[in-house]
């Protein structure tokens, strides 16, 4: 009876001292590793003892990540023989969870007495990111049919602002007027040209946005604002198509995004700096918290419900407003001034198509997904045919719309849309 009883506790001993395999089969969170690697030079540094642990976030980390990290710190410093301690213990390591546009970096303070010295990890963002998107889709450019006026000659030098095609027409807006093109033979035919008295600016820019119902528009220019309507087009000898554009001076407030459904008209409204040529940062209704100057703006759908509002700034900086907080965006240091959201239905189903930096002699367009205050990478770049000087997001939400302007000057326009792979 003995033996059997100490074979039994025997048993159970191993039993106690074996891993759970479900446990061991749990994926490694994506801050294991740096966690680890910092905590082996914190212990290098200090030895086995005590210390205060305080970890300070200047990332875009999200603030619900903080605690985890930390966790992970002090069971690795544990491992190591460096137990946490209050505010009494004369041994202190700060760490700072910092970032710049390529990388995380988390920097450690051990102070031992009047000494202080430094250790660091570098964390890549893209590998950091639990199920990082990676590059799941392509992007396909289509050249728009070519735009002739009422002599049938091509519009390649007038820069165009926007366009959009709208109930089997295609409407566009040059700097100084609105024109509908109808589709004839394999090019659109200039059919409606409206005038659109507006302030003279340097770097013209506007917005032309669809109505749901495919027959309506709205239109703004730098001090002007113009609305379009459709009726069926008139019998007999007048065949002209039923368009009407009416146009007004005007310094309201312009949409600043399209919805990515078209199924209603956008919310937010801001004021357009027509001396400087973008958006000043003053909103309706307000946000609850101050934007900075801005030359494009949309809407990122979050997956646990609500959206945030992606600025690119006049500064360079892509920032991204939500909670009443304003964080910049890893990973876009190349971006340009302008992007388009779509709803591709690929990966996390909204990406964000942004232009490169600078006015090079080809430009290209690119897929990012929007990851907590992270951009990453989903498409390879496409090669534009010159400089992009427009893009939004298309009537449809799943493709966006691009005016190129090549070197000798002349503009087209391009659909690109996101496929999956």
């Amino acid at each position: 009876m003995r033996l059997i009883g100490a074979v039994a506790l025997v048993v159970c001993g191993l039993a106690m001292a074996m891993p759970n395999r479900a446990q061991t089969q749990q994926p490694q969170s994506p801050w294991t590793q740096p966690a680890a690697d910092l905590a082996a030079q914190i212990a290098d540094i200090l030895g086995p003892g005590q210390a205060q642990l305080t970890v300070r976030n200047l990332s875009s980390m999200q603030a619900g990540e903080i605690p985890a990290i930390r966790r992970q710190l002090e069971q690795d410093l544990k491992a190591h023989g460096v137990l946490p301690a209050g505010p009494e213990s004369a041994n202190t390591i700060r760490v700072t969870l910092s970032e710049n546009a390529r990388e995380r970096l988390w920097v450690a303070e051990v102070v031992e007495g009047n000494e202080t010295r430094v250790a660091m990890v570098h964390v890549d963002t893209v590998s950091a990111l639990p199920g990082a998107a990676g590059e799941h889709m392509v992007l396909r450019k289509e050249r728009m049919p070519n735009l002739l006026n009422r002599a049938g000659v091509v519009l390649r030098d007038t820069p165009i602002l926007a366009a959009a095609e709208i109930n089997g027409h295609f409407v566009v807006m040059f700097s100084d007027r609105i024109s509908v093109f109808s589709s004839i033979a394999g090019s659109w035919s200039e059919s409606n040209t409206f005038a659109m008295e507006r302030k003279l600016t340097r770097d013209p820019r506007g917005v032309l946005i669809p109505a749901a119902d495919g027959r309506t528009f709205v239109a703004y220019a730098p001090g002007a604002e113009c609305s379009g309507s459709y009726s069926l087009p008139l019998t007999g000898e007048n065949q002209e198509s039923g368009w009407a554009v009416r146009c007004r001076a005007s310094d309201d407030p312009w949409p600043i995004y399209q919805s990515a459904d078209a199924s209603s008209a956008p919310a937010l409204r801001a004021f357009f700096n027509t001396a400087r040529d973008y958006f000043t940062g003053v909103v309706t209704p307000a946000l609850g918290v101050d934007l900075p100057p801005f030359y494009t703006a949309g809407m990122i759908p979050r997956a646990a419900g609500g959206a945030a509002l992606l600025l690119a700034g006049i500064d360079g900086k892509v920032q991204l407003v939500e909670n009443g907080m304003i964080r910049t965006v890893s990973g876009t240091r190349d971006w340009g001034s302008d992007f388009a959201v779509v709803r591709s239905g690929c990966g996390s189903g909204t990406q964000v198509i942004a232009s490169g930096s600078g006015e090079a002699a080809n430009d290209s367009l690119r897929a990012f997904e929007i990851h907590a205050a992270e951009a990453v990478p989903t498409s390879a770049p496409l090669t534009m045919d010159g400089t992009v000087t427009a893009l939004w997001t298309a009537l449809d939400g799943k493709s966006a719309m691009a005016v190129v302007r090549n070197a000798a000057g002349e503009n087209e326009v391009d659909r690109v849309t996101a496929l999956c792979n």
